[in-house]
């Protein structure tokens, strides 16, 4: 089992679509995929259709309570080969409730040890900000996809992203590796966008994904219907792009 952290201090970049898109991909070619939404927002869980409302189980219990498992791992209509630990706002004060706990920087991974055999990626979708529900999803991580939108703001966020996941693999899970960077609402069109994007391939080398995801309508209004992409229009450019960046990250494996 690989778990791949989707993460990015840096909101508004399209983490949480690529979280999505990426898992449901993966899954799509014949692979177990188990995401977790460790966002207080819930966006990961409302984008597969899951009324955050009416959650008896959700991240807040596999963090903080003794809840077994399989009640807290719920499916994915959408998608056969997903399950989901869902999150809503109750997830929002956990960062106070670990802070008094013993070992609080591996609950996560300490948790996930007892689905080893059952899943072949979890995909965690963090929120943007560096509390102890990050550090416990980084912890538990063997690699972070980083999402980066090209613009002048992405170049000065870099230093900050990459001494936050160095923290983590000095202190905390010394295995720690950048799986890719994903360039996304990419529009080749604009100089300023293909500047930043040469930055960012100069900076993280290979690293950068070759596939691209570009601003797309369809890309934005497939959440709201409770989607991933390729459930909701699967001939658009984004469910394109989506499809090729998981055949990518799954070469690479």
């Amino acid at each position: 089992m690989k778990v791949v952290c989707v993460f990015n201090q840096k909101g508004g970049v399209g983490k949480t679509t690529t979280n999505i898109n990426i898992a449901s991909y993966v899954a799509l070619k014949d692979n177990k995929v188990l995401v977790i939404d460790m966002d207080p927002q819930g966006n990961t869980t409302s984008g597969f259709g899951i009324d955050k409302e009416k959650l008896e189980y959700s991240t807040y219990d596999l963090l903080l309570t003794d809840a077994e498992l399989d009640l807290v791992i719920q499916p994915v209509e959408s998608t056969g080969n997903i399950k989901i630990i869902p999150s809503n706002i109750e997830l929002a004060g956990a960062d106070l409730e670990l802070a008094m706990l013993p070992d609080r920087e591996k609950i996560l991974k300490n948790r996930l040890e007892g689905i080893v055999e059952r899943y072949d990626y979890v995909f965690i979708d963090c929120p943007p900000s560096l509390g102890l529900l990050t550090i416990n999803a980084l912890t538990a991580a063997n690699s972070v996809i980083i999402p980066m939108q090209c613009e002048y703001y992405a170049l000065e966020g870099i230093s900050q992203l990459i001494k936050t996941i160095n923290l983590v693999k000095k202190g905390l899970n010394k295995d720690l590796e950048i799986e890719g960077v994903v360039l996304t609402m990419f529009d080749s069109r604009r100089n300023l966008q293909l500047q930043v994007a040469e930055e960012l391939k100069s900076y993280f080398g290979e690293l950068v994904y070759e596939n691209t995801i570009p601003r797309n309508i369809r890309l934005a209004e497939a959440p709201s219907f409770g989607m991933p992409i390729f459930a909701y229009d699967d001939k658009c450019k984004g469910a394109e792009s989506y499809s090729d960046l998981a055949d990518e990250f799954l070469r690479k494996q």
